[in-house]
Order: C-alpha cells, then sequence, then structure tokens
C-alpha cells in the first residue's frame, strides 16, 4: 500500500531514485523543478509589504477565534502607541506537540493578548539561529513586529503571548532579548508527534515539488530546514519521513530543555502532553501558577478551555508507522525518549 512505501531516499539531481522502506525502487521527481526556488521567502525592504499583508491575514484568521469584545478606551489606545512588551509569554515545543491546542487555552486568558504563530518572526527565525543577523537588528526586528501585533488590535494594555515552534530553538535569544519572559513548554511522546507531523505536508518527499510553502516562507518538501545540523543535510533530505519527523522532534525537544531548564522555575515552566489531556484541570493550575494570574474568573475561562483536550491521539504511533520506521524512530531518538519516559 501507499502507506507502507514511506520515501526513505530523495536524490537532488536529474531522475533519482527514491528508495521505499521495504527496499523497493521508484522512479524520482528530480527535485524541484527549475522555476521554483527552494531558499526561502527573503526578509527585505523590498518584501516588506508581502510581510506585512502575511502578517495581517494571519491575524485575521486567528485572532477572531478568541471572541474578544473588548471596549475600545482611551486607555487602550494610549498603551498601544508604544507597547513595553512587559513579561511577554513564549509557548514552545516541537511542531505537532499540542502548541496550537495550549497558546488557544492562554489566548483565553484576559489579560493576554495572544498571537498564533507571526509569519515574519517566523520567518527570521534562521537569522537568529544562523547568525545572519547581528544581534542588535534581531533584537529590533522581534520587537518592533511584536510591538505592531500589539499596536494592530490595540492590546497594548494587556501581556503579550506568541505561540511558534521554532521558537523552541531560539529560548536564549527571547530570553536575552526579554529578560522578564517566561516560558512554557509542552513536551509531547515523539513518536506520537511524528505521527502527527507526518499527516501536515511540510517535511514529507511527496510535497517535494509542489512549490508550496508555510506562512514563514518554507518550501514544502524533504529539503532540510535551517535548524538540521549542517553536516548532516544530505542525509535530511534523502532519508524517509518518518525519520523526518522523529528528527524534528529531537531537535526542538532537546533545544528547548536544554537552553529553557537553566532559567530556572519562575521564567521556565515544562508540561507533558499526555498529563495536560489526562487530567487538565491539575495541568492548568500549574501553568496559572507560574503566570501568576489570580483572578478567579480568568482562572476559570482558562480551565475550562484546558478541558476540551482529548485523550483521543494518544498512542496514535502505533497505528501510524511500521516496524522499519519504527526502528529508525528508535534509532534516531530512543535515548531522548527514554530519558522522558517515552520507552515503551
Amino acid at each position: 500500500g501507499i502507506r507502507d512505501k514511506l520515501v526513505t531516499g530523495v536524490q537532488t539531481c536529474a531522475l533519482p531514485i527514491f528508495t521505499t522502506a521495504d527496499g523497493t525502487e521508484l522512479p524520482g521527481t528530480g527535485g524541484p523543478p527549475p522555476h521554483i526556488d527552494p531558499t526561502p521567502t527573503p526578509i527585505s525592504l523590498r518584501k516588506a509589504r508581502y510581510w506585512i499583508r502575511l502578517s495581517w491575514r494571519a491575524e485575521q484568521r486567528y485572532y477572531p477565534r478568541l471572541e474578544r469584545k473588548r471596549p475600545i478606551t482611551l486607555h487602550r489606545i494610549l498603551t498601544s502607541i508604544r507597547p513595553s512588551l512587559s513579561r511577554p509569554i513564549f509557548v514552545i515545543g516541537a511542531a505537532r506537540s499540542g502548541t496550537t491546542f495550549l497558546g488557544d487555552c492562554v489566548g483565553r486568558l484576559p489579560e493576554v493578548t495572544y498571537h498564533h504563530e507571526p509569519p515574519a518572526t517566523k520567518a527570521a527565525g534562521r537569522h537568529v539561529f544562523l547568525g545572519l543577523w547581528s544581534d542588535r537588528r534581531c533584537r529590533s526586528f522581534f520587537r518592533s513586529v511584536y510591538a505592531w501585533l500589539v499596536r494592530v488590535e490595540l492590546d497594548g494594555d494587556l501581556r503579550f503571548c506568541e505561540k511558534t515552534p521554532t521558537n523552541a530553538l531560539l529560548v536564549p535569544f527571547l530570553a536575552r532579548v526579554f529578560p522578564d519572559a517566561q516560558f512554557i513548554h509542552i513536551i509531547r511522546d515523539g513518536r506520537d508527534t511524528a505521527a502527527s507531523h507526518y499527516k501536515q505536508p511540510w517535511l514529507r518527499a511527496d510535497a517535494a515539488t509542489t512549490g508550496k510553502r508555510e506562512p514563514g516562507g518554507y518550501l514544502h518538501g524533504p529539503w532540510a530546514p535551517w535548524w538540521v545540523e549542517r553536516d548532516r543535510v544530505h542525509e535530511f533530505e534523502t532519508t524517509s519521513d518518518a525519520h523526518r519527523m522523529i528528527w524534528s522532534w529531537r531537535r526542538y525537544t532537546e533545544a528547548a530543555i536544554r537552553d529553557g531548564r537553566p532559567l530556572g522555575p519562575s521564567r521556565y515552566h515544562e508540561l507533558r502532553y499526555e498529563s495536560f489531556v489526562t487530567d487538565p484541570t491539575a495541568e492548568a493550575t500549574r501553568i496559572l501558577d507560574f503566570l501568576g494570574i489570580t483572578a478567579p474568573a480568568s482562572r476559570a475561562a482558562f480551565t475550562e478551555a484546558c478541558e476540551r483536550a482529548s485523550e483521543g491521539s494518544i498512542g496514535s504511533w502505533k497505528r501510524t508507522f511500521n516496524a522499519a520506521e519504527q526502528a529508525q524512530i528508535v534509532a534516531d531518538s530512543g535515548e531522548l525518549l527514554r530519558s522522558l519516559g517515552y520507552g515503551d
């Protein structure tokens, strides 16, 4: 079946061969067609209108879901002219690990202005990680984008919060730029995360020639993102989809744990997806205490949102990956999985 014939090799030269998990060789596609530029959409003055338009569309898509009905007051207007960005909140974690659900729950807090994966800063992540921009430029860019988001929603009187999975790789930078920031790191069984990630086209080999890009400007397909180890790019682009998905989970999770835990319990909070969906009330209480939210109405709204979590996706990896793929997952991330208690 198609599901068992996962691509484990993709050559980017002409007429490559795809090698499936069972060893079958299938004709390749030759990589992206010549008219598809594999480089990420650039951040430049020439592209300024593009990024502003994209960011505004993202706001229009996600912000209304919070169903906020706040009256426009002079205080809101004045505080939004130059937002302080004091005590921002960053929801971090590997892609498909529950960050969207958790972020939406935080967004229900009246004290918070929540923004879902701002495209501009998502695109700028590689400039921070790879040192393509100076620290000053990175700092200015992130603060400017965040301030713009707060300003357009007239939310200057609220705490800024955003959710972008790749921020898990930027914790030292964000902690330095925002010395009073708090980080909420949600960790999910890497195998379930990979199974969920597999359903998306972002790193799949069969998306190699679509020419589609995710909001941050990165091309869909097996092409190595900026967070892949530089000496392993070829390996990443020629391995199986299952391996790429768990690879992503490992890189994000290792980085967030390594850089987050040293910040201490007042700035970094770690929770498990499995506990979050099986006992949402207890986890909600811990998050609220971490954030210092004391208003009864706010605590009730957040807890109610968290209680909508579903246990249905726990253990989905067993139904998604075959034996060969499961072996690849263990070979790549077995040590990290076991250290986090996901060793069954």
